[in-house]
């Protein structure tokens, strides 16, 4: 009999597949299918396999780099930029080509200092449009 999804791997102390499908990333993330299937696409967050049926099968630590852009997108950030911001928060610590750290952060905070004027913005709206 032939096997269903050859390319998920078991766990074989628990018996479970250590793959995690689409729709579960999608579900734990909140994100649409649609857009994680973009992400994959563009390559922010290639698919680690693929089932015999083409069906994309991601990793435990995809949550996470998933989680990551979906804080990315907000501020922002261009899909090279959350390339390489991936590469430093997730990529091994490479010595020879360490990014400029303290530009990026300095970046990210005026990208969450523009974001917070701008909800102050919306809040100040919202109390003028309740006092109506």
């Amino acid at each position: 009999m032939p096997e269903l999804y050859p390319n998920v791997r078991v766990d074989l102390q628990s018996g479970y597949s250590v793959g995690v499908h689409i729709g579960e990333l999608a579900e734990r993330t909140g994100l649409s299918l649609r857009t994680i299937r973009h992400y994959d696409d563009v390559g922010l967050l290639p698919a680690r396999m693929r089932t015999q049926g083409g069906f994309r099968v991601y990793e435990e630590d995809d949550v996470e780099r998933l989680t990551l852009i979906k804080r990315m997108k907000p501020m922002g950030y261009s899909l090279e930029e959350m390339a390489e911001l991936l590469r430093l928060l997730l990529g091994p610590s490479d010595e020879g080509s360490t990014p400029d750290v303290a530009a990026l952060l300095q970046e990210a905070e005026r990208r969450r200092d523009k974001l917070a004027r701008n909800l102050a913005q919306a809040e100040e709206l919202v109390a003028l449009l309740r006092a109506r």
